[in-house]
């Protein structure tokens, strides 16, 4: 598509502008299953919850693994600066408007410790459930052999944007294919965006690729660098370069998950249509009533030090972790529910799994939320 005589792109498009098709076949929710797996760990829902302090503690990791879901533990986040951050989530809820980004800015200079990195994954992994953390790139080297040594499952490298070869003529990049390869556990890496960038990625032996750039309704990367790439068209061409991938190593599958803008259940099956294993989400459970951020929604962008680009958001609350996932809902707006809602549009669909329900049609359909 031309923009001007000197430039032309590609028509992308946001989950909000697809629908999804139903086929000559409907099914019974309840003979639905939304399982799936990656390495040798399997979930009853294809729900990770994103690495931000106002979603995952280690206790509501705890929940959500009880609940069927994976919640990845931000070990730059306040639980390995502080020993106690309660008193700093709190005041996080009452600051007003830019004094909130200055003074999220300064609480997060606290260094991180090696032995809250310990203590956090051991309390998660001693309540039976599946533990996953993550570090930035930049982080991964300093941190790394305190996160292996605690016992962590899954390990998540994500950053706004993450490439298997990043340029630096200050310090020596993480050589992810060397650090991936010398590791005992599955590796999750991301964002990215396009086929390119992932099909390098999943040359590094990662086990799974993060599509997207994270923080969905507190992001403003867009708005500060400039950088978007809408969702439906990400998670598609990086779920053609898995299919790639697949035949160039000989039948090795790489997991795609949507990382970010996904606040709706149908926001989360049209990810999955569009070819996702599974969605990684943030302010659906930020509403949640035990989420760390009392109602109030920020990521790891949105304190950088030198450039921010994210927003403390307030968002609510309106039930339970529980009740967000599994319901019941009280409310007409799919924000509740979110896997009896999934069930359902596949069901209706006539797909009885997660792989099947990647071959859906779609279409392209205007907005009218």
């Amino acid at each position: 598509m031309e923009i001007g005589r000197g430039k032309s792109g590609r028509r992308a498009y946001a989950l909000d502008e697809i629908g999804i098709v139903p086929s000559r076949r409907t099914r019974d929710p309840e003979e639905v299953s939304i399982s799936w797996q990656i390495d040798a760990y399997r979930f009853d829902l294809p729900v990770v919850v994103s690495p931000m302090d106002s979603v995952v503690s280690p206790k509501t990791a705890i929940e959500i693994g009880r609940l069927g879901g994976l919640a990845v533990l931000d070990l730059e986040g306040l639980w390995t600066r502080y020993e106690d951050p309660a008193s700093l989530l709190a005041e996080v809820t009452e600051l007003q408007g830019e004094a909130a980004t200055r003074r999220l800015q300064e609480i997060y200079t606290a260094p991180i410790r090696d032995d809250l990195i310990g203590s956090r994954i051991a309390e998660v992994r001693d309540a039976g459930v599946t533990t996953a953390v993550r570090l930035s790139p930049q982080r991964t080297v300093q941190h790394h052999k305190a996160v292996i040594e605690a016992g962590v499952d899954i390990f998540v490298i994500r950053g706004t944007t993450v490439s298997a070869e990043h340029v630096s003529g200050r310090a020596e990049p993480l050589n992810l294919k060397q650090f991936i390869y010398e590791l005992d556990v599955p590796v999750v890496v991301g964002g990215c965006a396009t086929y390119t960038a992932a099909l390098h990625l999943m040359r590094t032996g990662a086990a799974g690729v993060l599509v997207g750039f994270g923080g969905g309704s507190g992001h403003t990367t867009r708005t500060v660098l400039g950088v978007a790439v809408p969702m439906a068209t990400a998670i598609a061409d990086v779920a053609a370069a898995r299919r790639d991938y697949l035949d160039e190593s000989g039948g090795r599958y790489v997991h795609v998950v949507a990382d970010g803008g996904m606040t709706h259940s149908g926001d989360i099956a049209k990810a999955i249509a569009c070819g996702a294993d599974a969605v990684m989400v943030g302010s659906p459970l930020a509403r949640a009533s035990e989420a760390p951020g009392q109602g109030y929604h920020w990521g790891s962008e949105a304190h950088h030090g030198e450039l921010p680009r994210g927003a403390r958001v307030e968002v609510g609350t309106i039930g339970t972790m529980a009740e967000i996932l599994h319901g019941p809902s009280s409310v007409a707006d799919g924000s509740m529910n979110l896997m009896g809602a999934l069930k359902r549009t596949m069901a209706t669909a006539g797909y009885s799994d997660i792989k099947e329900f990647q071959r859906v049609e779609v279409v392209v359909a205007p907005h009218t939320r």
